[in-house]
């Protein structure tokens, strides 16, 4: 498993992280037993870096993450980076709070539910335009000197808010969505991010399931699952991009590879981009998505790619307020 510098925080972590926001019940139930499993499968394959949230089934996901990893974080800590997220409450009053009071018990919530003594990598989830950015960098700097946490990053951040919280203190990670129908960050957000070396580690490289290639114009989804209620998996928008889909699929079958290997290879041949979050529920798929670290895309075939894609709707996700 290839292997990057995450920014400034200085940290090697493997070029695709384990992801767990399935583990957490918005996509429908999962086994627990398959999901440690496929987590310590991800680890036999020379996966160092695991990324989760306290919103994921409001502490769900960390505490599977924590039971998985369990040996392994209590015999050899330093070879694992546990990244989490905090500082939002969906269904709430206040689906966004990243105040002071509310990340220290966040921290401490965490950090109890993955039953570790300090957490590698603590992220705003979203950000709070009701808390001045000072005030919630300032809470996590005093984390970091309590030695609770060792890194602060950000996620779903846009240029302007990032610069609002480096000057307070400075950004170290970058958590935004990005996939090959949702490219916003390229404008303004990634570039801020390659010149002041925050480290990039982006989710949804695979839209949610779009580019996985098993979905198609008759898939429907459980009422638990958020795509049920998400207008990119429906009428026309989903229809033109299944169609987008099937040529990059024929494309990816001459390069030796599914389309699932080509979006996550895409993603981490973007300048800038360190990490894709890939998650699974079940060991079968974590092979092959960590295979897609090694296909190498030149000049012509990203410029396919893009030839492809042209065509395709941009796609929104799921936020603490409900899902677009």
């Amino acid at each position: 498993m290839q292997q990057t510098v995450l920014g400034k925080t200085g940290m090697a972590v493997s070029r695709i992280a384990f992801g767990t926001w399935q583990l957490g019940g918005e996509w429908g139930s999962f086994d627990e037993e398959q999901a440690i499993a496929a987590i310590r499968h991800a680890r036999e394959l020379g996966v160092n870096f695991f990324d989760t949230a306290q919103a994921y089934g409001f502490g769900k996901s960390e505490e599977v993450l924590g039971r998985a990893l369990r040996s392994e974080l209590e015999r050899a800590r330093d070879n694992l980076v546990i990244a989490t997220k905090g500082g939002i409450n969906p269904g709430g009053e206040r689906p966004r709070d990243a105040r002071r009071a509310s990340l220290r018990q966040g921290v401490t919530e965490s950090l109890r539910a993955l039953d570790i003594d300090h957490i590698d990598l603590y992220q705003v989830h979203w950000p709070d335009e009701q808390t001045p950015a000072e005030e919630t960098a300032a809470a996590l700097q005093e984390l970091v000197d309590e030695g609770k946490i060792r890194h602060v990053g950000v996620s779903n951040y846009d240029a302007a808010q990032l610069a609002d919280f480096d000057r307070t203190r400075p950004v170290e990670t970058l958590q935004p969505p990005y996939h090959l129908f949702r490219r916003g960050i390229e404008r303004e957000t990634l570039p801020y991010a390659r010149q002041h070396d925050i480290g990039v580690l982006v989710y949804s490289p695979l839209a949610s399931g779009l580019l996985t290639g098993a979905l198609n114009q008759d898939t429907t989804f459980d009422a638990d699952d958020w795509r049920s209620q998400s207008s990119a998996f429906k009428g026309e928008t989903f229809r033109r991009n299944l169609e987008v889909v099937d040529q990059l699929t024929r494309f990816a079958a001459d390069k030796g590879a599914d389309v699932s290997q080509l979006a996550i290879a895409w993603v981490l041949a973007q300048e800038g981009v360190h990490v894709a979050i890939v998650g699974a529920r079940s060991s079968r798929n974590i092979e092959k998505s960590l295979a897609a670290a090694e296909l190498r895309l030149d000049a012509d075939d990203l410029a396919e790619i893009e030839r492809i894609t042209a065509s395709g709707v941009s796609i929104e996700g799921a936020s603490p307020e409900g899902v677009a």
